[in-house]
């Protein structure tokens, strides 16, 4: 998860999307918009990511698309150049609109509230006072990162719309304190799409198994597509099917292990050209991390592949130039899948330019948004397993 200053979030409206299913079946489709109106940084995204996957939780819980098929519509925004996806979550009654971060690497649906002493101004906030269906539950919550920050807060109840599919008595985080890297963020919270093991509060139902326990989907499956902001930003999530206009040829399917409550996947080689830069290593699926963020000696070959130099902050200076970049393959259960030459570059600043891929002293690899919005992943949480193809041109 990213959280990051924004000056503005702009709405757009549906657009119409194909959807794979069965007749019948249930499911939401939620586009995405573009806002460009963000300078990026790879550093921060890579200390953001470290501070994720380095985080300590603490448990302080004082207790243990289809026209006629209810197809819903969330505009989601682009936010700062592909940085992140987030989109408007309807939550309370009368339903009041939050901005979540949408992360396939965390489990908790998380909000701040009118009980915060410190949440940030430009937040919209939680009113337990204002939903008539709100449920206190009486448990606290609390989240401790590996850079220092943290938020905490109670736990409670209430009814989540997820363009027009509504989830009732949805469990939700309520946060009364939060550290300023979550108050100065673009986001109103969280929406977690990790497995339940690895919710904050242990029992806790995940946002994604309401939808399937309430029968609102008929498939336990989620479709991504995150679009490129050179190509006009936009995507979309589909709960309980996927959009085959947004890939391309035929969807592999790939094990997935959910021991660690993530998307675990297993990357069996990565190649430049005809060299083979890595061999066999695990992978985490996470569409709330910005850049792909590789154990480190992979990181260091695919950066000598690209003539990349280290700046010693996890992050690496590239070359502008990727015309003659040749793109940065994976071979994941027998097909190939690419990271284009555009994705290679993150960012730009006075000349010089930043790679999208780096470093976080893990030995396993954070596959971000580098990687996804250049594939379209089927995730399936009933099995488990994902579906991957490239997307469209």
């Amino acid at each position: 998860m990213k959280f990051t200053l924004i000056s503005s979030c702009i709405a757009i409206a549906a657009l119409a999307v194909a959807v794979d299913a069965a007749p019948g079946e249930k499911k939401i489709s939620i586009p995405l918009a573009k806002n460009p109106n963000y300078k990026p940084s790879a550093k921060n995204a890579i200390q953001k990511a470290i501070a994720k996957y380095n985080k300590h939780k603490i448990n302080t819980s004082t207790g243990g698309i289809v026209p006629d098929a209810g197809v819903g519509t969330v505009p989601m925004t682009d936010y700062g150049n592909d940085v992140e996806y987030y989109g408007q979550v309807t939550i309370g009654t009368p339903g009041k609109k939050f901005n979540l971060d949408f992360d396939t690497g965390s489990s908790d649906l998380w909000i701040a509230s009118t009980l915060c002493t410190n949440c940030g101004s430009r937040q919209t906030k939680y009113d337990p006072k204002q939903s008539s269906t709100y449920q206190a539950d009486g448990r606290t919550w609390s989240i401790s990162y590996g850079d220092g920050s943290s938020a905490s807060g109670i736990l409670a109840k209430d009814n989540v719309n997820l363009g027009g599919l509504l989830i009732k008595g949805q469990t939700i985080e309520l946060a009364k304190r939060e550290a300023a890297s979550f108050a100065n963020g673009p986001n109103d919270g969280l929406l977690g799409l990790g497995f339940d093991t690895i919710t904050t509060v242990r029992g806790v139902k995940t946002p994604m198994d309401n939808l399937i326990s309430q029968g609102l989907i008929s498939r336990p499956i989620f479709g991504v597509y995150l679009g490129k902001a050179s190509n006009g930003g936009g995507g979309e999530y589909i709960f309980g099917g996927y959009d085959s206009t947004k890939f391309k040829g035929s969807l592999t399917t790939v094990p997935i292990d959910n021991s660690r409550g993530w998307w675990g996947i297993t990357v069996d080689r990565a190649t430049v050209g005809t060299s083979t830069v890595a061999s066999s290593f695990d992978g985490i699926l996470d569409t709330g991390t910005t850049l792909l963020i590789l154990p480190n000696n992979v990181a260091a070959s695919v950066a000598r592949a690209y003539g990349a130099s280290d700046n010693g902050d996890g992050t690496y200076t590239i070359s502008c130039d990727t015309s003659r970049f040749k793109p940065l393959v994976f071979s994941i259960n027998g097909a190939s899948f690419q990271v284009s030459p555009d994705s290679l570059v993150f960012e730009e600043y006075q000349g010089q330019c930043i790679a999208g891929f780096g470093y976080g002293n893990f030995d396993f690899a954070i596959i971000g948004d580098t990687f996804l919005k250049n594939n379209y992943v089927v995730f399936n949480q009933g099995v488990p397993e994902v579906q991957i193809a490239p997307v469209a041109q």
